[in-house]
């Protein structure tokens, strides 16, 4: 029974000590979260997509009415703005002779490239930006932004092919009616 009292006089004088850890008040711990939409909020937001460290990350813009994909690529293409360059974003949409466009109808966007997809320097995220940006506009026809169609049409190159941008901002081939089976 000694032993018993004994391990539970230990115990308690543990617990009354605390865990080691003193007093300090607030610590600094950088900038507040941004990017994210307030719950509830009726402010209208551009989501465009940048380049992080990490890969292509999704921002919220402030925009006076909900932006349509043209209003939103125009957006991305001026590039990102002082706070978001803080955070260490980048685009990696480079300069081109002309620039993109976009138009939308119910569930589906139309993007124009000024030139084939081959020939634009780092392509891969700078398109992946321009199609997740578009998709994650204003589009008629009330599908979510992972539902939405985005042809691309690229300058000199026949044909079109289409596109979606998930919720994790990667960009996926939409199968044709052919292989997406019975």
């Amino acid at each position: 029974m000694k032993r018993h009292l004994a391990c539970a006089s230990a115990v308690l004088m543990a617990a009354l000590t605390g865990c080691g850890i003193g007093t300090t008040g607030p610590a600094a711990a950088g900038p507040p979260a941004s990017g994210l939409r307030e719950p509830g909020s009726v402010a209208a937001y551009a989501q465009l997509y940048f380049v992080s460290p990490i890969g292509v990350q999704a921002v919220a813009r402030r925009v006076s009415s909900p932006a349509g994909p043209q209003q939103a690529l125009d957006l991305l293409l001026a590039g990102p703005d002082a706070a978001e360059r803080a955070r260490g974003l980048i685009t990696e949409v480079p300069p081109m002779p002309g620039r993109p466009t976009a138009t939308a109808e119910s569930g589906a966007v139309d993007l124009y490239l000024p030139v084939p997809v081959a020939k634009m320097n780092g392509g891969g995220l700078g398109v992946t930006q321009l199609v997740c940006t578009a998709a994650n506009a204003e589009v008629p026809g009330g599908k979510q932004p992972p539902a939405v169609d985005v042809r691309v049409h690229e300058a000199g190159t026949p044909g079109i092919w289409t596109v979606r941008c998930n919720a994790a901002g990667n960009v996926l081939p939409v199968p044709s009616p052919s292989e997406a089976g019975p």
